[in-house]
């Protein structure tokens, strides 16, 4: 087992839960990384799987296709050493023997992050937007529109 401190509070689960559309001829994997606050590495296990599980859920999308999103299971569970707050390390991967080029590839631009990236409509990616939460959410700019 992992070296965990004993007064660790805080764990980050790698969650994969699958998006499938009825009809769509290709899933959607999503890889979501989520911190639990448990009391014991087993209490943050279980916790973990009981959080994805409660997402297992199905709804109708924009045009009126079944989406079922189901847990899969966890790809890595591990504490974070230290205390949440500005800074604070959340994990890390350890590589060996690393050449200069290997390292320009891991880096990216500002443009290159995700934060910065546009969102983007990707050909063959199925619609697994939620009716209910769009018609909301363009129910809510109408209004501003109106105001």
């Amino acid at each position: 087992m992992a070296y965990v401190p004993d007064n660790a509070r805080w764990f980050l689960a790698k969650m994969i839960e699958e998006i499938q559309v009825e009809g769509a001829k290709r899933n959607v994997v999503h890889v979501n990384y989520v911190i639990i606050e448990a009391d014991s590495p087993e209490d943050a296990y279980q916790r973990a799987i009981k959080m994805g599980k409660q997402a297992n859920h199905s709804y109708l999308n924009t045009r009126g296709k079944k989406v079922t999103i189901r847990f899969r299971g966890l790809s890595n569970l591990d504490v974070i050493h230290d205390p949440l707050e500005h800074g604070c390390e959340i994990m890390f991967r350890e590589e060996l023997g690393v050449s200069e080029s290997a390292i320009r590839k891991l880096l990216a631009s500002k443009k290159q992050l995700e934060l910065f990236r546009p969102i983007r409509n990707r050909p063959g990616r199925p619609d697994y937007a939620s009716k209910e939460i769009m018609e909301e959410w363009y129910g809510e700019l109408a209004k501003r529109a109106r105001a």
